[in-house]
């Protein structure tokens, strides 16, 4: 069965890692598609993720966004928005949401137009 929205992003965390989730379905068929052709990076990605989501040093590759797409929601809440780049074309999108330790994919594919 394909992942659907709030389903975590497989392997499950560790103790002490970030939980990563699917804040909607388009996410989910989008992190599949970047499987398919970005294997190795995508599970680089997926690690700085689970250990690093919010770095202090933020690097071009890894990044709030910013301006209007500095922020997003998810369950009501608004939260940072981040970005990390999976390949020179390939962008994860996601909101930190600190209070329940969780990463929510909300974007995975080519770099979007509107970036920040």
């Amino acid at each position: 069965m394909s992942p659907r929205r709030n389903d975590p992003v497989a392997p499950p965390p560790v103790e002490g890692e970030w939980q990563i989730r699917f804040s909607n379905n388009d996410a989910a068929k989008g992190w599949q598609e970047l499987e398919n052709r970005a294997a190795n990076n995508l599970r680089r990605a997926r690690d700085t993720m689970r250990a690093d989501p919010a770095p202090a040093v933020q690097t071009s590759r890894h990044k709030q966004l910013m301006g209007r797409l500095s922020t997003g929601s998810n369950g009501g809440r608004v939260l940072p928005h981040w970005q990390i780049e999976v390949t020179g074309g390939d962008r994860v999108w996601y909101l930190l949401d600190v209070e329940k330790h969780t990463v929510w994919v909300d974007y995975a594919g080519a770099h979007p137009k509107a970036t920040g």
